[in-house]
Parts: structure tokens; C-alpha cells; sequence
């Protein structure tokens, strides 16, 4: 594991359009020497996080990160000036990429184009995204191999005005007892911003029109089960006090938070993943607290726990027809 503080070499370099200089340092990561800038820039004022920090965080949970990235296109979600500042997506892989930094052809219908979209495979390729303030990881449903053959179903649990996490870790349960009866098994994750992320693993050959269809018929049930608690519907005039199942994810044409991505937020919490006891145990305390999850914490939990998303890469699942839901 490289050691940024002892590793790198700084000089300063003018930088096009600007009379202040530009810090930069060489990084050697498994054998590739990446040049790297301005760590001691903070992109989270209000924690004090640095672009050091993030590149060093993303560097100690590499080795449960990088399997839930690899092979997936990635769209990089950049902050140069910090969470304060604007930020922009970027999902051509930038020219000025290294020549050694694997990408995914995926043919986009809305810009009747091939769009090169960049891999994080290893180490390198995520210091590089990170050293871009790429602090969002956002990927595919679908590996390269096959972009239409999602690896998971996906639930987004996104907390309405008046609801909280708490209220998503009592839906998500729901959304569990109703999967299990299908002897599906699935899999929690905090966001890292509002709600919860239920992943129904696959790895079979179900397509997006299979999964989409399945999780909306899913979530609708839900909503008419517990319409005081639950809309199906992206409208925000109803969702007031309720959890919104977001279905919509499961479709080539999103992306989803990757698993232990920072989240641009005014701390540098995490997308987490949690056993469903720990999701019992907040909602029974009440303690919403228990469910967020910053950089320190998520690096602590990994040395502890490792990775409790793990099975979600492999786990085989046959999805039941739509009929099997709507019968109940």
C-alpha cells in the first residue's frame, strides 16, 4: 500500500491560465508513477478533508472496493473546487487519461455514439479518478462484458421531506421479508447521503427489462401495502413523510453509487454496507446516527468486518416472473 507522505517528491508547476502554482507530487502505486496535485487542498471545508485524505482513503479500502468496480463503466462525478462548488459528471473517458488505463465501448442511443467510459481495475486507475476529485464512483448495472445483463436488482430507498433514514431502514426490512418469501436474498447499503440501497443479487442471465419490470411491480405492492409509508411514484408532491422505492435505477442508462464511494456531502460520509442486524438494531433505538458512516469509520469497519458486500459479486439468484409478486 503506497504511503503518500513518505512517497512522493513535491515541486511546483505553473498551471495554463493562472499565476498561482500548482502543487504536484509522484505517487508510486503498484509500480506506475502517478503525478498527483494540490493534496492539501481541502474539497470538504466544513470536516477539513483534503484531496490527500480522499486519495489516502480510497487507497486503504481498495481491496474491497476494487471488485465492485471492476469491469463496470464508470462516470466520474468531479469536484475541483470541493463539495461547495460545482461539480460535473463526466462520462467520455478524458483524453489526458493515462495510455496504460483500461476503458468499456458502450454504444449510447441518446448520443447515437460509442462512448468510451473509463474502468477502475486497479489501484492506479483509482488514484488517477480520485486525483481528479472524482469523489463520487458511480457504475453500471452491467459488466462490460455484458452492459445489458445488470449483475443485481436494485432498490433506492430515498427519504421524502418529514422521513429519514430510520423510516428506509423499516421499509427496507419490509422490502426483505417480501424478497425472502421468494427466497431471494438481499443485501443493505447506506447511500452514504439519505437512505438505504437494497441490492438483490443475480449474476445470471436476467436482463434490465426483467429487472425493472420486477423491482416496479415490487415496489408498487409495497406502496399499496403501506400507503402511509411508501410511494412508488417519483412525484415529490407525495412523498411527503414517506420513503420513495426508487425503481427506475434498473436500466442500462443509470448508474447507481458504487459501494464504498465517498459521497460529496458536507462531511465525507460513505455508501456502506450494513448487515440487516444492524439495520434492526438502529430502527429499534431510534437512532438514525447509527446508520452514517464517514471515511475513518468505513476504513475501521473493513479491517474489522471486511466486506460484508462481498456476496452481492457472486451470489446466483434466479428472479421469479412478475406474476409471482402481483399473486403476493
Amino acid at each position: 500500500m503506497p504511503v503518500m507522505k513518505s512517497a512522493v517528491a513535491d515541486r511546483k508547476v505553473p498551471e495554463r491560465g493562472r499565476s498561482a502554482p500548482r502543487k504536484t507530487a509522484n505517487l508510486t502505486v503498484e509500480g506506475r508513477t502517478l503525478e498527483v496535485s494540490n493534496l492539501d487542498k481541502v474539497l470538504y471545508p466544513k470536516n477539513g478533508f483534503t484531496k490527500g485524505d480522499v486519495i489516502n482513503y480510497y487507497i486503504h479500502v481498495a481491496h474491497v472496493l476494487l471488485p465492485h468496480l471492476r469491469d463496470r463503466p464508470l462516470t466520474l462525478k468531479r469536484y475541483p473546487n470541493g463539495v461547495e462548488g460545482e461539480f460535473f459528471y463526466e462520462k467520455r473517458c478524458p483524453g489526458f487519461r493515462p495510455s496504460w488505463l483500461k476503458t468499456a465501448p458502450v454504444w449510447s442511443e441518446g448520443n447515437q455514439a460509442t462512448i468510451h467510459f473509463c474502468l477502475a481495475n486497479d489501484l492506479p486507475s483509482l488514484v488517477w479518478a480520485a486525483n481528479l476529485a472524482d469523489l463520487e464512483l458511480h457504475t453500471s448495472l452491467g459488466r462490460r462484458q455484458k452492459i445489458d445483463r445488470p449483475t443485481a436488482m436494485v432498490f433506492d430507498l430515498d427519504p421524502g421531506p418529514g422521513a429519514d433514514i430510520l423510516k428506509c431502514a423499516e421499509v427496507g426490512l419490509a422490502l426483505r421479508e417480501l424478497l425472502q418469501k421468494k427466497s431471494l436474498k438481499s443485501f443493505a447499503k447506506t447511500s452514504g447521503s439519505k437512505g438505504l440501497q437494497i441490492y438483490v443479487p443475480l449474476n445470471t442471465t436476467a436482463t434490465f427489462d426483467q429487472t425493472k419490470a420486477c423491482a416496479r411491480t415490487i415496489a408498487e405492492k409495497l406502496a399499496r401495502e403501506r400507503p402511509e409509508k411508501v410511494v412508488s411514484q417519483m412525484a415529490k408532491k407525495v412523498r411527503q413523510n414517506k420513503v420513495y422505492i426508487d425503481w427506475v435505477q434498473n436500466d442500462p442508462h443509470k448508474t447507481t453509487v458504487c459501494v464504498y464511494s465517498l459521497r460529496a456531502k458536507e462531511n465525507p460520509t460513505v455508501s456502506t454496507p450494513v448487515a440487516w442486524d444492524e439495520v434492526e438494531k438502529a430502527l429499534k433505538k431510534g437512532r438514525a446516527a447509527d446508520l452514517v458512516f464517514q471515511a475513518p469509520d468505513v476504513i475501521d469497519r473493513v479491517k474489522r468486518r471486511g466486506d460484508l458486500f462481498a456476496p452481492v459479486l457472486e451470489l446466483k439468484q434466479k428472479l421469479p416472473a412478475v406474476s409471482e409478486f402481483e399473486a403476493g
